[in-house]
């Protein structure tokens, strides 16, 4: 029979053991978590960069506003289009090497942006950051899903999520700022020499981001390799698209025609409208934070992204009668974008249980390409109900986008337990 102290002796060693595990463990995640963030950050930083130095573009190279906007068109159609296919080179060549291309790309195009003697340059440029910015969302969730222990998915998920709204934010106050103080090129070089600081620092940390391996994707049946195409074709799959069509759809109606809208509603300020806007941004990134955590919590992510939605459906509407004062409105947008940002993290754990194995990029790769196409057929839609001045019907519609969206929520959902059962 043992003695009593060496099993006590044995017990404190293996929990220190266990300890030290699990304290690595959060390390390796907490790293992982916030350089990828930081990659996604300057994505989406990079994205903003030349809008807020049109002014200034336009008087150096007497260009008309309109071919400024198409260069940033260039830009997001080159993306949209390749984003569809990156994660198959995502998951052919590891998501690591893809990361790297990406930010080194955006933020060499960027720089090189500053130096150009002709405005004719920008476009090559805007559509060699297209190609880099193409990547992000599917080397970013193949590197989160491997890498990251399953009881903090969520939470990774929305820091995620959290830091490209962060980007967004920062790139009219960092290089407009700089623009106004030093000048156009100066602006844009600095902002390329920062991406490569980032790209020196995950160098740095080049090892640790080696990705679990995930065994090939294989049919249901066969056990061969699915095609592409059998892929993204799949129910889930499509609705997982479909969802994020519609709620970009519905985002960039609201983010782009919410200010002008209420203008007309309220007879108010185009600066005093905004502040709408402010509110339901500032909702929706308190929601993304809070949703993480919710998900690591809850195993019903479908549950929360139906409610989620709703509310945020349901809010909206409430906008739309028109007859809420204007305090009263600011509030209720910011409740509906808390709503809306809670979803964003139980969506993403959605898809990816819904995804086969071995399949990762591609698919977040094809489903978050559905972002740019919503956001490219929207305006098309509002503007024309505000050219109509048809203010309630653009409210309504968001509306409807939304709740719509709990549709292919439902799909996915069921798409997960089809994949989970084989």
């Amino acid at each position: 029979m043992q003695d009593p102290a060496v099993r006590g002796r044995k017990g404190r060693t293996g929990a220190m053991t266990d300890l030290a595990a699990d304290t690595g463990r959060l390390r390796k995640d907490r790293l992982t978590i916030g350089l990828v963030s930081l990659a996604h950050l300057m994505s989406h930083f990079y994205q903003l960069s030349l809008a807020p130095l049109f002014p200034l573009l336009h008087d150096a190279f007497s260009v008309s506003y309109l071919e400024l906007g198409s260069v940033s068109t260039s830009f997001y159609l080159t993306s949209g289009v390749c984003q569809a296919f990156a994660g198959i080179v995502v998951d052919r060549y590891g998501p690591r090497p893809l990361l790297l291309a990406g930010i080194a790309a955006m933020a060499a195009s960027i720089g090189l942006a500053g130096l150009a003697p002709s405005f004719w340059m920008l476009y090559p440029l805007a559509v060699i950051a297209g190609i880099g910015n193409s990547v992000f969302h599917p080397a970013d969730f193949s590197l989160l899903s491997s890498q990251v222990s399953k009881g903090r998915l969520g939470r990774a998920y929305s820091v995620h999520a959290f830091c490209g709204t962060v980007g967004f934010a920062l790139a009219p106050v960092v290089v407009g700022g700089l623009g106004a103080i030093a000048g156009w090129r100066v602006a844009l070089v600095s902002a390329g020499v920062a991406g490569l600081v980032v790209v020196a620092l995950l160098l740095r940390y080049y090892r640790l981001l080696a990705a679990v391996s995930e065994r090939p994707a294989t049919a249901a049946a066969g056990g061969g390799a699915i095609s592409y195409a059998r892929l993204i074709t799949t129910p889930a799959i499509m609705m997982a698209f479909l969802y994020f069509l519609l709620t970009a759809a519905a985002g960039t109606g609201f983010q782009t025609f919410s200010t002008a809208s209420l203008v007309e509603f309220y007879g108010i300020s185009p600066q005093t409208a905004a502040t709408a806007l402010t509110a339901y941004l500032a909702g929706s990134c308190l929601g993304i934070l809070a949703g993480g955590q919710l998900a690591d919590r809850t195993g019903r992510h479908a549950r929360v992204a139906v409610i989620g939605l709703l509310a945020c459906a349901a809010l909206i509407l409430l906008v739309a009668t028109g007859r809420l004062p204007f305090l009263a409105s600011v509030v209720v947008v910011a409740i509906a974008g808390f709503a809306q940002g809670v979803t964003a993290p139980s969506r993403d754990i959605l898809v990816k249980a819904a995804t086969p194995p071995g399949a990762t990029g591609k698919v977040f790769g094809f489903v978050y390409s559905g972002l740019d196409a919503g956001s490219t057929s929207a305006p098309l839609l509002f503007g024309a109900f505000l050219d109509g001045h048809a203010i309630n019907a653009i409210f309504l519609v968001i509306a409807l986008l939304y709740a719509l969206s709990t549709v292919s929520v439902l799909s996915v959902n069921r798409g997960r337990r089809s994949v989970q059962s084989q």
